[in-house]
């Protein structure tokens, strides 16, 4: 900005020279005209007196051509053009020459006065000339000058305007980059503080979930504390419930066995005494057939009159059991317990029963045991069924005549009700 203005100054202090340059040159042309005005009004008495001399002359004194006006003002450029060419005086016109000695003596006389007017003019207006040229002459060349100033006045100032114009534009463009730069600062203040709030809030909104999160782990804690505790109450009083019960089974089931145990021996007694009973009623039947066989013939009993009783909860056992025997003709018996099975043999006695082990209600145990103690059954072949190993001293127990262990063959099944359907005689006829 100090060199703007210095250059302003500079360009006011030229123009201002040449303002007074302008103006001394103006006051130089009054000077010259005013110069000019004397000159030529010191000419005309000179004129006037020799009019006044001689009247003749007049024509002479009206044809001078540097004659000024009456009003006195200064030569015209008309004029100074005029004086450019060498003025000639008028010839005076062909006058005779009087006879008269005196007459032609004056005559004479104006003549010279005349020639020497003449000759005063021209010098006259030769000096006027010269003058006329040398101040021609020193105008051009202050206008000449005054037009260079005023060209170098104007450059100057067309520069100094160029370089206020650069200088204002630099300035603006400064100023600009420094509101652009001012205006990126507060951006960046703006963003740095955006993200200081927005790290401040991440920061709170983290330690808000991390402490809610703490809360909620304690709370998880506490709970599966409190879960765990109950657990273990709960596992300490099914464990003291399941040792209580294991206890109580335990005496259950030795209550249990040593019923079964006093059950098995008064049922082994009762199947001893039932064989006996039954190896003496087949003795005695067997001495009574035979008693009566001399008199009554015999046959063995024919695979269609053969009653076969089939015992099992399971359905598919039955179906399947039914279908191995329908190829022999035997008429099968089906019963799903061996309530059934009991039911059933009041209203019709089989020749062969066939039944499984574990049943709901009465097993075939109790089933078989409760066949041998009825004498009209005690006879029969009572075949079971069963997929455990360790059941043929409680089958023999019980009064089985054959136990067959799953899986077993059909042939052997069948072969087992041949030989008890082939044990059975009847009357012929």
């Amino acid at each position: 900005m100090t060199d703007d203005l210095l250059w302003i100054l500079a360009a006011v202090a030229v123009l201002a020279v040449a303002v007074f340059g302008l103006r001394q040159w103006q006051a130089k042309q009054r000077r010259d005209a005013e110069a000019m005005a004397e000159i030529q009004a010191s000419l005309e008495p000179t004129s006037e007196e020799a009019a006044a001399e001689s009247a003749p002359g007049e024509a002479v004194v009206d044809a001078t051509p540097d004659a000024a006006s009456a009003d006195g003002a200064a030569p015209t450029p008309a004029a100074t053009e005029h004086a450019d060419t060498e003025w000639v005086p008028p010839e005076a016109a062909p006058t005779p020459l009087p006879d008269d000695p005196e007459a032609q003596a004056e005559a004479e006389r104006y003549a010279a006065l005349v020639q020497a007017l003449a000759d005063d003019d021209a010098a006259t207006v030769a000096a006027v000339k010269a003058e006329a040229e040398q101040a021609e002459a020193a105008r051009a060349a202050e206008a000449a000058r005054l037009e260079a100033e005023s060209l170098a006045v104007e450059q100057a100032a067309l520069a100094a305007e160029a370089e206020r114009e650069e200088a204002q534009r630099l300035a603006a463009e400064a100023e600009a980059a420094a509101a652009a730069e001012a205006a990126a600062e507060a951006e960046r203040l703006e963003a740095e503080r955006l993200a200081a709030e927005a790290a401040a809030e991440a920061a709170r909104q983290a330690e808000a979930e991390a402490r809610a999160a703490a809360e909620a782990a304690a709370r998880e804690a506490a709970a599966r504390a409190e879960a765990e505790r109950l657990e273990a109450e709960r596992l300490t009083a099914e464990a003291a419930a399941q040792a209580e019960a294991a206890r109580l089974a335990e005496e259950a089931a030795a209550r249990e066995a040593a019923a079964r145990a006093e059950a098995e021996r008064v049922a082994a007694e009762a199947a001893a005494q039932a064989e006996a009973e039954r190896q003496a009623a087949a003795a005695a039947a067997a001495a009574a057939a035979a008693a009566s066989a001399a008199a009554v013939p015999t046959r063995p009993l024919a695979p269609g009159e053969t009653i076969v009783m089939v015992v099992d909860d399971s359905k598919i056992v039955r179906v399947k059991t039914s279908r191995a025997l329908a190829p022999q003709g035997y008429q099968v018996v089906l019963a799903e317990s061996g309530e059934e099975a009991v039911e059933k043999m009041a209203a019709q006695l089989p020749h062969v029963i066939i039944t499984d082990v574990e049943m709901p209600g009465m097993d075939g145990f109790e089933l078989t045991r409760l066949v041998r103690n009825d004498p009209r059954t005690a006879t029969l072949p009572v075949i079971m069924i069963t997929g455990a190993d360790d059941r043929q001293e409680a089958a023999a127990a019980a009064g089985v005549t054959e136990l067959l262990g799953k899986p077993y063959s059909e042939e052997k099944l069948i072969a087992s009700i041949e030989q008890a359907r082939l044990a059975v005689q009847v009357a012929v006829g």
